[in-house]
């Protein structure tokens, strides 16, 4: 188990029941980086990776 895999658990037995839109998900991945502006590059990651889920399925069915 990883160290993060804490947070991700926390993340699902609290809220794992609700629904959000990613509009709302950006605003709160924005606020966090205000707030703690040394985890900007890791957040920009993890957008950028969801951002680009469907394009990495696209990639496949092309081969």
């Amino acid at each position: 188990m990883y160290f993060t895999d804490r947070g991700i658990e926390e993340l699902e037995k609290r809220r794992g029941e609700e629904e959000v839109t990613l509009g709302w998900l950006s605003e709160q991945l924005r606020t966090f980086v205000d707030l703690n502006p040394d985890f900007e590059v890791p957040v920009e990651r993890l957008a950028t990776w969801l951002a680009r889920l469907d394009d990495e399925d696209d990639e496949d069915d092309d081969e």
